[in-house]
């Protein structure tokens, strides 16, 4: 694992593997960035000439590597370009994305020294985020194939700047945000033979004793007691039951709590509405919801945030059988509605609506539930940007903007009251999917508002797009899971605690 830590050692004096330091695009070419001003004056400006010589442009991410000819203690130069020099500091979500591709050009080095223009703490822990999440890879199945594989760079010195008490509490809360992602990117990554719902609750038992908060885990026969017909109802296919666990973490001077609500389905084949071929292979991410949930309580826990969270994890596995849920079923959630099932490919919805309705009953102020929900929304806002639903306009935007700054893609969404009308049922007191397939995601998320308790600020996040990344990792996104909403989740945590919200 990667470890960051801010050095006092001078860039030419740090004894390390590689040097990294930064360019910027100039009006006539390279421009070399704050920081690497002793290492350019030790070769002679030669360190200029050579990046002309070589056409480097300063390009957001662009790469060069040049040897110190013995005037360092490290034998190499890792130039990397941040892109434009903006007259108030680079962007913070540019520094993440530099970050983690220089994280991941160092793969096989075991130290490297960054000397970098990082204006303040929270440049620090933007940078820092970058670093940990980009030296990311999910290596657990590797066996013969592990052989030729670089492993993540050991350590990583951030210099030039002064150890305050801001600097190093920024690194350290990039540390702990960076674990919790990657163990909610661990879990989206699992393969289901490997975490079916009590796996899952055994890993979120043993993460609470680690983290200190506390977990309490409830099988099938205490759901069954307590009457959760949507989590049973989804989960009564599988040979692997269903639990719902209930994460808490509270301050003692808190006087809020939030509620966070994920989507844990450990695999879903679509039940007896089976999923067409070729959409079956990566719905071992259908848990990314309740990853981000177990990964925020994580981190705030960790970090002492002053805010109450509860945690609730809604797992169950989706399959067809003999035992399964039809089309044409009807459920009694846990409070007593019932839902007309008419696709039991929809059912994301009915074990968040369990989860909601109890989470509600312990009076939160705020609560927001996280799905991979709709492949609506993915059509609406495409791979990378997950869509907000809220009953407050006023809550939406705070969540909106806490994402925003966290680095996360969100986009507003509408819940226009007049496709409710399309849920209705002629024989229960809700359908689980409207009379369109158009605005899907929106008609979900209408679903969802049905079960959460009047008072309660609520909003949904529909991570369907961003939380499984098929393509190649770039920046410090990673290839497969990719931890989504666990950094908005923390940050909205972090601003009800500063009463920002």
């Amino acid at each position: 694992m990667t470890t960051l830590s801010i050095g006092s050692t001078a860039a030419l004096s740090l004894r390390a593997d590689v040097l990294v330091i930064g360019a910027v695009k100039g009006k006539d070419g390279t421009v070399l960035a704050e920081g690497a001003e002793s290492i350019d004056a030790a070769l002679d400006g030669r360190l200029t000439a050579t990046l002309s010589a070589v056409d480097a442009g300063g390009a957001e991410g662009e790469l060069h590597r040049v040897p110190t000819f013995g005037v360092a203690k490290a034998p190499l130069v890792l130039v990397v370009g941040l892109g434009e020099q903006p007259a108030d500091g680079f962007a913070h979500e540019t520094l993440r994305r530099v970050g983690g591709t220089v994280a991941r050009a160092l793969a096989g080095v075991k130290k490297a020294g960054v000397a970098l223009p990082l204006a303040g703490a929270e440049a620090v822990g933007a940078f820092g985020e970058g670093v940990l999440l980009g030296a990311y890879s999910f290596e657990t199945y590797r066996e013969k194939s592990r052989e030729g594989r670089k492993e993540a760079v050991k350590d990583v010195v951030l210099l030039g700047l002064k150890a305050n008490k801001a600097v190093k509490a920024a690194a350290e809360r990039a540390a702990i945000t960076a674990e919790s992602v990657n163990h909610a990117r661990d879990l989206v990554n699992t393969p289901p033979n490997d975490l079916n719902p009590k796996d899952f609750a055994a890993i979120a038992v043993d993460t609470g004793k680690n983290a200190g908060f506390k977990v309490e885990v409830l099988d099938d026969k205490a759901l069954a007691k307590g009457g959760f017909g949507g989590i049973l109802g989804v989960g009564q296919g599988s040979a692997n039951k269903p639990r719902l666990v209930r994460l808490g973490y509270t301050h003692p001077k808190a006087k809020r709590t939030i509620a966070l609500v994920g989507k844990g389905i450990t695999y879903d084949s679509g039940g007896i509405s089976l999923k067409p071929a070729g959409s079956n292979e990566t719905m071992k991410m259908d848990m990314g919801g309740a990853a981000a949930v177990l990964g925020a309580v994580t981190a705030v826990a960790r970090l002492g945030l002053e805010v109450n969270v509860t945690g609730w994890l809604a797992l169950a596995e989706n399959m067809p059988s003999g035992t399964a849920i039809r089309p044409g079923d009807v459920l009694r959630m846990y409070g007593g509605r019932t839902v007309e099932v008419l696709n039991t490919d929809a059912e994301g919805r009915l074990v968040l609506a369990d989860a909601i309705t109890r989470a509600c009953e312990e009076s939160p102020q705020m609560l927001i539930d996280v799905a991979t929900l709709t492949g609506a929304m993915m059509v609406a806002l495409g791979n990378d940007i997950y869509g907000i639903m809220a009953n407050d306009d006023t809550f939406r935007d705070a969540v909106y903007d806490a994402a925003t700054r966290a680095g996360e893609q969100a986009w507003p969404m509408p819940l226009p009251a007049d496709m409710r009308k399309q849920m209705d049922s002629p024989i229960a007191d809700l359908k689980n999917m409207g009379n369109s397939r158009m605005g899907g995601g929106l008609i979900a998320g209408i679903f969802l508002q049905e079960f959460v308790a009047e008072g309660v600020h609520w909003a949904h996040l529909d991570i369907a797009g961003p939380a499984f990344h098929e393509g190649e990792a770039g920046g410090y996104r990673a290839k497969g899971g990719t931890g989504v909403a666990v950094r908005s989740l923390l940050q909205v945590a972090q601003d009800v605690a500063d009463n920002r919200i």
